[in-house]
């Protein structure tokens, strides 16, 4: 498990941020998290680079629509998400995939029980500072070998989304380097694999990385 000290702020401010839109967000971003080509293409080689039937987590799921594209891809994988309300919406329209609740930062799992990860945008809430335990928590559920599939919005300046579609909450979206994130993956004891990072679509203020990692022995992170 991670370090018990970290404080848990940021989560209970992501958890109501996404409890009070989690309708609104899955009505308006219905397709969003697998409408570009390239990030359907990286999802896919994901999944074959894990292969067929491996125990995958998709880690700040939402409303499941990447677990259910994996699930699809003949992936056994199950979403995680702070949120009820997200996972109310998750159950529903994905029904026969599991789905929990916890927090990506203390993982309710084995050391070694996963041969994925996927992160798909549920990082950008995560204080920089607390960047290195959420990527030791990535490693230590993750078996020798295993691959981590982690996108996020690429620049320096955050985006606070403030009472989204009337609701009363606020929360920032961090932007990041894509090569410092691939030095913080690779101080957590990961082999980056892959890095790219494409120009935005339609309705996306910045550029869009992605980052494939995977563990290539039974060492543990780097301190």
């Amino acid at each position: 498990m991670t370090d018990s000290s970290v404080s848990p702020d940021f989560l209970a401010a992501t958890r109501t941020f996404y409890d009070a839109i989690a309708e609104d967000y899955s009505d308006h971003f219905r397709d969003a998290h697998i409408s570009q080509p390239l990030d359907r293409a990286l999802l896919r080689v994901f999944a074959e680079l894990v292969g067929a039937g491996a125990a995958v987590a998709d880690l700040g799921c939402g409303p499941g629509r990447v677990t259910g594209f994996l699930a699809a891809e003949g992936l056994d994988v199950f979403g995680l998400d702070l949120s009820p309300a997200m996972l109310a919406v998750a159950r529903r329209e994905n029904p026969g995939l599991r789905f929990a609740q916890g927090s990506m930062m203390e993982l309710d799992l084995p050391d070694g029980q996963l041969a994925g990860v996927v992160s798909w945008y549920s990082s950008i809430h995560t204080p920089v500072e607390q960047l290195p335990a959420l990527f030791a928590e990535f490693h230590r559920v993750l078996a020798p070998g295993g691959r981590l599939l982690l996108a996020f919005q690429a620049g320096d300046e955050p985006r606070r989304h403030d009472q989204p579609w009337g609701h009363p909450v606020s929360l920032d979206f961090l932007r990041r380097d894509p090569d410092r994130m691939a030095a913080l993956l690779e101080e957590a004891g990961f082999a980056v694999t892959s890095r790219t990072v494409r120009a935005p679509g339609p309705t996306e203020p910045v550029p869009q990385a992605c980052l494939l990692a995977q563990l290539t022995g039974d060492q543990g992170p780097v301190t």
